[in-house]
């Protein structure tokens, strides 16, 4: 395993208290639940602890969050005495179910939208730093062609943009200048 992968699944102090925080918070709403009847909807604040638990960045424990979330708010069912309208106290908890999933799922959503982001800034900081431009005057030569630079000393044109920017030479002759350079070689005629 690489030294990535032992950081990507090492567990930052943070998590740890986030993860004991969120179980602090299941275990709190789980007894305040046990003191109210049925009837009331409070398993709804198990939604605060799946809210809670989508500032950690590891997915299986949010996972691990909502199914928790769910397993105690279902299990008060058969726990809890029954009572007078227990269809309305089983709709109600199933409809608290169906909340957590949503949260989870939007949650879910946002963050990887999140990283979606993050990733494409990461690419453009990227590509900003690959990019130089020569931007503004240059004085050059009218003759020599040869570029004056900020300390006032006249550098060669390729030399010049080659420390300037990314840009590479490769050097050729243009027809004209084959011509008057050579010409006593066979010249290709040119297409217009």
């Amino acid at each position: 395993m690489s030294s990535q992968d032992v950081r990507k699944h090492t567990v930052s102090d943070k998590e740890v208290e986030l993860f004991l925080a969120c179980g602090a918070l299941l275990f709190g709403v789980l007894y305040l639940d046990l003191q109210v009847p049925l009837g009331i909807a409070m398993p709804m604040l198990y939604n605060a602890v799946i809210l809670f638990s989508l500032k950690s960045s590891n997915r299986t424990f949010l996972f691990a969050v909502a199914i928790a979330a769910s397993v105690l708010c279902i299990g008060m069912l058969f726990y809890k005495p029954p009572v007078a309208e227990m269809t309305n106290a089983t709709v109600n908890r199933l409809l608290a179910v169906f909340s957590f999933w949503v949260i989870f799922y939007l949650g879910m959503q946002k963050r990887l939208l999140e990283e979606k982001r993050a990733g494409v800034l990461r690419e453009r900081e990227k590509a900003l730093e690959e990019v130089q431009v020569l931007r503004g005057f240059l004085p050059i030569c009218a003759s020599c062609k040869r570029i004056r630079d900020y300390q006032g000393s006249w550098t060669l044109l390729e030399k010049y943009i080659s420390e300037h920017s990314e840009a590479e030479f490769s050097h050729g002759l243009c027809p004209e200048c084959t011509k008057n350079l050579f010409p006593h070689l066979p010249q290709k005629e040119e297409v217009e």
